[in-house]
C-alpha cells in the first residue's frame, strides 16, 4: 500500500458539494448571425471592457426566433472565448437542445433555472477580499445586511434576504448584491444589483452615482448611460416599467 493512499484511507472525503449563490450574466440570444454577433459584441466589449473579462455567460434561448436545431454551439462558444468570455451553459429550449448542449459541452438548465440575469460578474474575487468585507457587517436572518467598512475594488457583499445597507463608499471594481433595496451612504462607484431574486420594487439608493454598472431585477446600464442623468449626485436608480430610470435625491 503506497502512502499516498493510506494517508487517504484515515482523512475525510476530500471534496463535499455545497449549494452556492453566485451571480451569473444571461444572454437572450433573439437570432443568430455569426458576423453580427460579433459585431454586436464588440460594441458591447468596448463600451466597458473589463466589465466582460472573464465573464462566465448562460446562453438564454427563451427569445429566441429561429429554428434551434440549426444553432451552432460551437461558433457561438469560439467567439465568446476569443474575447475571453466564457460560455457555462444554454437555457431553454427542448430535448434536441438539450443534446447540442451537451455536444457542446455546455450546461443545460431548464428554462427560468439560470442564475441572476445580471450582466457583470466581478473580476477575479478573492475569499479573502469577500470575507473582508463582510467581516464588518451585521446580518439577522431576513433582516438585511449592515456593512460599516468601505467595499473595495474585487470584493463583493451579497445580503441574499432583505436590502443591503452599506455605511461607506463601493470603490471601483466592487459589487453589492441585494435581494432588496440598496442603500449606500457614499459614493457608488462600482457595480450595484438590486431585486437579484426579480423584485421590481427595489431600488438603489447613493449619495453620489459613479458607477460602473448598476441593475434592478435584471435590468441594468452602465456608466456611459447614466452620465446624462444624476451622475456624480444623490441619486435613487428603480425600475419604470421595463426601463430603469434615474430620479434626483434632495431635490
Amino acid at each position: 500500500m503506497t502512502e499516498s493512499v493510506a494517508m487517504a484511507g484515515t482523512r475525510d472525503a476530500c471534496f463535499e458539494f455545497r449549494g452556492a449563490t453566485q451571480t451569473l450574466t444571461v444572454l437572450e440570444l433573439r437570432y443568430f448571425d455569426m458576423e453580427m454577433f460579433e459585431k454586436n459584441l464588440r460594441d458591447k466589449i468596448r463600451q466597458a471592457p473589463n466589465f466582460f473579462r472573464d465573464l462566465p455567460l448562460v446562453i438564454g434561448l427563451d427569445q429566441y426566433e429561429g429554428n434551434l436545431a440549426d444553432l451552432d454551439f460551437f461558433q457561438l462558444i469560439g467567439c465568446c472565448r476569443t474575447h475571453s468570455i466564457q460560455v457555462l451553459g444554454v437555457r431553454g429550449g427542448d430535448e434536441d437542445v438539450r443534446r447540442l448542449a451537451r455536444n457542446a459541452s455546455l450546461a443545460w438548465l431548464p428554462a427560468g433555472r439560470a442564475g441572476h440575469p445580471l450582466p457583470d460578474p466581478s473580476e477575479s474575487e478573492t475569499a479573502e477580499a469577500t470575507t473582508e468585507a463582510s467581516a464588518d457587517s451585521d446580518a439577522a436572518p431576513g433582516a438585511g445586511k449592515v456593512v460599516t467598512q468601505p467595499v473595495r475594488s474585487g470584493q463583493q457583499v451579497y445580503a441574499p434576504e432583505g436590502d443591503l445597507i452599506i455605511m461607506a463608499p463601493v470603490g471601483a471594481g466592487a459589487e453589492v448584491l441585494a435581494a432588496g433595496h440598496i442603500h449606500i451612504y457614499g459614493p457608488l462607484r462600482g457595480r450595484a444589483l438590486a431585486g437579484v431574486h426579480g423584485d421590481s420594487n427595489a431600488s438603489i439608493f447613493c449619495q453620489s452615482l459613479e458607477a460602473e454598472l448598476v441593475s434592478v431585477a435584471g435590468h441594468y446600464k452602465i456608466s456611459e448611460d447614466l452620465q446624462d442623468n444624476g451622475w456624480r449626485q444623490p441619486a435613487r436608480v428603480r425600475l419604470n416599467g421595463d426601463a430603469l430610470v434615474v430620479d434626483p435625491l434632495g431635490r
